[in-house]
């Protein structure tokens, strides 16, 4: 049993408001990192259509990975440790979390929108 569209959909919302609070605090170079790490996992979507909707099955494996969650939790987390572990507020690392945050936002909203990962096939898992 996955998680709902309705829960992914509080989720991107609530890491969203985070994340545009991360870049307020720290400035445009911020929001760089977030805008270029929330279009990241399209990336694997630059011409890998087969038909209008379906992937080209060799692709799948590529796009999967960038829509993987939990690659995007494993960066925000060693982003986070590398903040602290930098000074945190007082001057710490902080693009690696913001990017694996950014990151989250967008598979949140993917399957917010009913966009899952995709079958060998190429077609898209649908998100119930």
């Amino acid at each position: 049993m996955g998680y709902s569209r309705v829960t992914w959909g509080m989720s991107a919302l609530l890491w969203l408001v985070i994340t545009v609070l991360w870049c307020v605090w720290f400035g445009w170079p911020a929001v760089a990192v977030a805008v270029v790490f929330a279009i990241l996992p399209d990336v694997a979507l630059i011409g890998a259509f087969a038909t209008p909707g379906v992937l080209k099955p060799e692709r799948v494996a590529f796009y999967n990975t960038m829509h993987h969650a939990g690659i995007a939790v494993a960066v925000l987390a060693a982003g986070v440790a590398l903040f602290l572990a930098t000074g945190g507020m007082e001057g710490g690392v902080w693009a690696v979390g913001l990017a694996g945050l950014a990151w989250f936002v967008h598979i949140a909203a993917d399957r917010a929108l009913g966009f899952g990962r995709r079958d060998t096939d190429g077609s898209i898992i649908p998100v119930t």
